[in-house]
């Protein structure tokens, strides 16, 4: 026997309005919502209704969600009562698709004054690849303006990746078979696997994260019946072929990196998610020589200090803390005039590409 599950689909002007409407006016409950950085639909459940409330003109109508809709109205995906409503019948569970790379060279500079929009949990949010690649990533600059307590629940995120680095103060968070409550600081990282059930609890004011999710648009949602943290401790448990990953800033040492001229701390990334990524923070230890790179998302952050970005292509552009950009496989690219103090978190998908010194 298929589950199956209805909604009925409402349109809205001010999602965020609704949302405080349905949940403490109503009594409904969050189940989901997405993108999380600034979202535009949100699925709620009460009184033996299931509302899924999306951004955008329009009537209402109803999705019929089943494991194979095909069995369901003859394979029909739309119809229309002779009412006029619209019935969509979709996936309960589609799965997670990877769009291609849309190859792009990018720079995001903190002084260009991006703006910042509030998310989920009443985090703000700064785009760092507005592109997005083609739906192939997102890169957020994450901050909690007031610390305290962190609105949030147990929630879980249907992704193929998911980096957290913290950048400024610290963050508790809980996860799922991984033990009590684990503070973030500045310098430290979580990898969190596909699906693993996690709060976020306790936040520093000021608190600043970089995370990154592949692809752009994934589904957050909310897991009910689960209490963190759970009873069993399992730090070799496997998500989808990931572990859980919790770097520190004074684990590892540094040690030559592929781009001649930088030294690199690997955080683990790389060998705990069998190769779908590599997250490593870079040093200057002297001149670097132009490179390309043979992998398909080459991401890094300026977290301290200043250099050049130059490429034959482009303008140099001079980068300093806060910074982002994105080279494409292939393009030819100098990090010049490095000051001493410069740190880079270095983002690559798959994990350490081929690097050719020219």
């Amino acid at each position: 026997m298929q589950n199956i599950r209805a909604e009925a689909q409402l349109s809205t002007h001010d999602l965020r309005g609704d949302l405080g409407f349905f949940q403490k006016t109503l009594g409904f409950r969050l189940d989901r919502i997405f993108p999380a950085d600034d979202p535009r639909v949100a699925v709620m459940s009460g009184h033996g209704l299931r509302l899924r409330l999306t951004i955008g003109p329009g009537a209402g109508s109803l999705r019929i969600l089943a494991d194979d809709p095909v069995l369901i109205a003859g394979g029909e995906t739309r119809l229309v009562s002779p009412g006029g409503t619209e019935v969509l019948i979709e996936p309960l569970d589609p799965p997670l698709i990877q769009p291609p790379t849309e190859h792009a060279f990018v720079v995001r500079r903190l002084a260009d004054q991006a703006p910042w929009v509030i998310g989920r949990a009443g985090m703000h949010y700064r785009d760092l690849v507005p592109s997005r690649l083609g739906g192939a990533i997102i890169a957020s600059h994450i901050r909690i303006p007031d610390g305290g307590p962190v609105p949030d629940m147990v929630h879980f995120h249907k992704v193929g990746f998911q980096l957290i680095f913290c950048i400024k103060g610290w963050v508790d968070v809980v996860y799922e078979d991984q033990g009590p409550p684990i503070r973030l600081t500045a310098g430290d990282c979580f990898i969190q696997p596909p699906e693993i059930r996690h709060r976020v609890l306790l936040a520093s004011d000021g608190i600043e994260v970089i995370e990154i999710g592949v692809p752009a648009e994934h589904i957050t949602e909310i897991e009910h019946a689960m209490d963190l943290p759970t009873p069993h401790l399992r730090p070799d448990r496997r998500w989808q072929g990931q572990r859980f990953v919790f770097n520190q800033k004074t684990d590892g040492a540094f040690a030559p990196h592929r781009i001649p001229g930088f030294a690199a701390r690997d955080t683990t990334i790389n060998a705990n998610t069998a190769g779908v990524a590599s997250v490593m923070v870079l040093r200057p230890t002297g001149p670097a020589p132009v490179t390309t790179h043979g992998g398909d998302i080459l991401f890094t952050f300026v977290i301290s200090g200043g250099m050049t970005l130059e490429s034959p292509d482009n303008t140099p552009t001079r980068l300093t803390a806060g910074d982002a950009f994105v080279i494409p496989p292939g393009l030819a690219t100098r990090y010049a005039d490095t000051t001493p103090d410069l740190e880079l978190l270095e983002v690559s998908l798959p994990g350490n590409p081929a690097t050719t010194a020219l």
